[in-house]
């Protein structure tokens, strides 16, 4: 219907309406028209003034196009530039006379409802009500208003709600085009109702899709929407009321007889008294379930009360739930957050998550772009339980109190079938930690030596191999290669090693503290160890540092460098042949790390190297020549020292000369292993990297044989998916398209820690007490007290940090490593005793807190703050 005007529908009754009207009568209007075919759910009657409408105003008011064209071109930063943009485009509709024939089919379907009738007139725009995007509040809603004539006029202030300040500022931060949203407006009956409010059908405050939560307010419910009056709160589950809160409600809002409403003082006696009945409040769940059947999804649902009667006036999908991983299997489940283990919490593209989920020891299920790994046997089953959850309070202590919180309830987890036996194990969660078993292994660093040699080797085998495959030969390879990856990954020598170092650490912290009130002495112990792969990155990158620095050419042509012919353009500056060899070198050993780096998808500094440019210039300006040696030294001085420091004091105790030789023997046996505890994580990106550049070759080929349109479009396809690509020359571009919108979503997303399957998100807590007021409280995973100046960077390549910074981010990676050499200490919001950022600053001496609950939220750049690695916590200075 985008043809001449007489063509066009400009009214649309409710029954006219289904979900795929959208583009016609937007979010808001397709729901109502949904609603109002469903048998048992009452809808105010009424009709919707399309989106055709609203076009033919855009079409008679030709400055208008120009204007939004002007808007479209605005950033969302430029607060001023938008208010006044959008104050003229809302005074250009308000004044802009309806078109005669738009306002004859809209007096028609008045006339229908009754020349007199109260109405509510509320926006739809095409852009709200999404499964994607709910956009609630973003446009206006007029209540009882009386005549046509007034009709007319709040139609035409609808219009212009589109371009309300807040509504354009967040079309903008959510990529919507200003030009391709249009508004609907719903005209209803207005009801009068006695109460009115919200119903959910998950719980908004834990996701749990099997609890409705209910707010209720007298009154038409407009106090409660806007926040002036507290609402009742219900919680309903399975037709039982299972929590009831009754406010205090000072207030109503109520229509007045000539139009209009009217906030009025409720009477002292109902101030206090429930706003629904019990016997009401499980109709209306019942009512909300049977509205979320039809619409597949949980809702938000507003709803009125008239004489005992429910009238439904809105649903629109909830937008902010996490999903639930689909396991397959009926029964109750708990999942565990692989990302909050792995350092990546951000979402992964297909491509990533499935060369992931192969490489993985055990089932690893993809929800929101993310993983994780499903534990609801290993809960009930005691033995393992118990070692899951020491594990779990060594590695991250808020996934251990959520889980204890879910055993706590008693009803959720049952018992195991079956005690696990030979042929039937249990398996443990994809990540070995302190308690976990492992095969023991001699301490003789030659084991060591040994294994890093064995991956190099295999390696360089795969690097010869990859190169002679292409088409579904490449993929099989990679498929057959996965799989010696992920053979070698449970190698017993290895993860002998990884365990011997991680016990020994527990060791020495737990027997220091027994024997000498010593708190976390292996931090100091595991100072400048040996084979650290992944501190010998920082350290290296010291050393191009010092390769660049007499340069004054070089260092210009890095602050404008870009990535295109980044090494090649160093060669013809003075200077630039012994950078260029540094850089090559590095880029050599290194390049194939990068932020998130377990997707393989993820940009690698082999292919941006500009990357590291700012840490380099850091270097250069905080750091004289021979730093890496330096800092290195230092570390191994200071972990001699407290070894010495230890076994003197060691042998003054009772049974001392026993207690020294064991405490030595531990050491040993950390500082000798614990390097090793990085090296499969790099093997495992090396091999990632050799992947992606052989399928990139290959996307380049699907690219010339017109199959693909960009290279970068095989990230949005499993691995599988890519062979049968590859088999066919055939892919969907909606299943690609599909694939963008939803990583696109998935990034709005905060994963949970902690999942179960009926959507819940369990929170844990620290449980400590006597803590500074205000301290943001975490896990301590390096020992130390500092100060300093808090830098809150979301992302490397901004990390121009000064000597003596504390760094404050998400989450650190291994590729975080080169910032370590220039902060004094660290603070994330995701971490364990035994992840990469935490191993890294115990080996660089730094104070670290993580598992910090939005701690870039809470700590403000520049903020001058303490940080307490010993015990635990960061307070806020200034």
């Amino acid at each position: 219907m985008e043809g001449g005007a007489a063509m066009r529908a400009y009214v649309l009754g409710f029954q006219e309406i289904d979900r795929t009207r959208i583009r016609d009568v937007g979010g808001k209007g397709a729901s109502l028209g949904a609603l109002s075919r469903l048998e048992g759910i009452l809808v105010p009657e009424g009709f919707c003034v399309s989106t055709d409408a609203f076009k033919r105003v855009l079409e008679e008011a030709p400055t208008l196009g120009e204007r939004i064209e002007r808007l479209s071109r605005l950033n969302v930063e430029d607060r001023e530039g938008l208010r006044a943009l959008s104050a003229e485009l809302r005074t250009i509709i308000d004044s802009a006379p309806i078109p005669g024939d738009v306002q004859d089919a809209i007096t028609r379907a008045l006339s229908r409802l009754g020349e007199h009738t109260a109405c509510a007139v509320r926006s739809s725009a095409t852009a709200e009500d999404l499964p994607t995007a709910s956009f609630a509040g973003q446009q206006d809603t007029y209540l009882n208003v009386i005549g046509a004539l007034a009709i007319l006029a709040h139609v035409r202030r609808c219009w212009a709600s589109l371009f309300t300040e807040r509504a354009v500022a967040y079309r903008l931060r959510h990529g919507f085009d200003h030009r391709k949203v249009h508004m609907a407006v719903v005209v209803q009956t207005m009801v009068r109702a006695q109460a009115a409010g919200v119903l959910f059908t998950a719980d908004p405050m834990t996701s749990n899709r099997k609890v409705s939560s209910i707010d209720a307010g007298f009154g038409l419910g407009e106090a409660l929407v806007s926040g002036r009056v507290n609402a009742d709160g219900y919680k309903v589950r399975d037709g039982q009321i299972t929590q009831k809160t009754i406010a205090t409600k000072a207030l109503a809002t109520w229509a007045v007889a000539g139009g209009g409403t009217r906030e009025q003082a409720l009477e002292p006696e109902r101030r206090d008294s429930p706003v629904l009945t019990e016997e009401q409040i499980v109709r209306l769940e019942r009512l909300g379930r049977r509205i979320e059947a039809h619409f597949g999804q949980p809702q938000d649902i507003e709803w009125c009360l008239v004489d005992d009667t429910f009238f439904i006036v809105q649903s629109r999908p909830i937008t902010t739930l996490y999903p639930i991983p689909e396991v397959g299997e009926p029964g109750n489940r708990v999942f565990i957050s692989v990302g909050h283990q792995q350092m990546m919490t951000d979402p992964m593209k297909p491509l990533g998550l499935s060369l992931f989920q192969l490489t993985a020891g055990r089932p690893m299920y993809a929800a929101g772009g993310r993983l994780f790994v499903e534990i609801a046997k290993e809960l009930s089953t005691p033995a393992i339980r118990d070692a899951m959850l020491n594990a779990m309070g060594q590695s991250d202590p808020l996934i251990k109190d959520a889980l204890l919180t879910v055993l706590e309830r008693g009803d959720f987890i049952g018992p195991a079938s079956a005690e696990p036996t030979a042929s039937r194990p249990v398996k443990a969660p994809p990540l070995m930690t302190p308690g976990s078993t492992a095969p023991s292994v001699d301490d003789d660093p030659a084991v060591v030596a040994g294994l890093i040699a064995r991956s190099q080797s295999a390696l360089e085998a795969l690097k010869q191999s990859i190169q002679t495959k292409s088409g579904t030969e490449l993929i099989d390879f990679v498929l057959e290669d996965v799989q010696r990856l992920k053979k070698d990954l449970m190698e017993s020598r290895s993860l002998g090693v990884i365990m011997a170092a991680i016990n020994a650490s527990a060791w020495l912290n737990e027997k220091m503290l027994a024997w000498l009130g010593e708190k976390n002495a292996a931090d100091t112990l595991s100072q400048s160890v040996p084979n650290n792969i992944t501190s010998e990155m920082g350290l290296a990158l010291l050393d191009v540092a010092d390769a660049i620095r007499p340069h004054p050419a070089v260092i210009a042509y890095l602050r404008a460098a870009k990535d295109e012919g980044f090494l090649e353009g160093l060669l013809p500056l003075e200077g630039g042949q012994a950078a260029h060899d540094a850089l090559s070198t590095y880029l050599d050993t290194f390049g194939m790390r990068c932020v998130g780096e377990i997707d393989v998808t993820r940009t690698r500094w082999r292919e941006r190297p500009t990357t590291l440019v700012p840490v380099i210039l850091g270097n250069i300006k905080a750091f004289e020549p021979g730093a890496s040696r330096r800092k290195f030294e230092q570390g191994r001085q200071e972990a001699l020292k407290k070894e010495q420091e230890l076994l003197v004091r060691l042998k003054a105790l009772p049974d001392g000369e026993r207690k020294a030789e064991e405490a030595h023997r531990m050491i040993r046996r950390l500082r000798d292993l614990i390097g090793y505890r990085e090296y499969p994580k790099y093997g495992i990106v090396n091999r990632y990297f050799l992947y992606k550049q052989a399928l990139w070759k290959e996307a380049e080929r699907l690219v010339q044989a017109h199959v693909l349109q960009d290279r970068e479009d095989i990230a949005y396809l499993s691995l599988q998916e890519l062979r049968e690509v590859v088999r066919t020359h055939q892919v969907e571009g909606s299943l690609l398209r599909e694939r963008k919108d939803a990583h696109e979503r998935h990034q709005k997303l905060t994963p949970p820690r902690v999942l179960t399957s009926e959507g819940e998100v369990v929170m844990g807590a620290y449980r400590r007490t006597h803590l500074p007021a205000g301290a943001l409280v975490g896990l301590p995973v390096s020992t130390g007290v500092v100060e300093g100046r808090a830098r809150v960077l979301l992302d490397m390549a901004d990390a121009e940090l000064a000597e003596g910074d504390i760094l404050v981010t998400p989450f650190t990676d291994p590729s975080w490593t080169p910032v370590f050499v220039s902060i004094k200490a660290l603070v994330t919001e995701v971490g364990g005793l035994m992840t990469h950022g935490a191993v890294i600053a115990r080996e660089y001496g730094l104070p670290a807190v993580v598992g910090v609950e939005q701690a870039t939220k809470r700590i403000q750049d520049g903020q001058r703050i303490r940080v307490h690695g010993t015990d635990g916590y960061v307070e806020l200075l200034s």
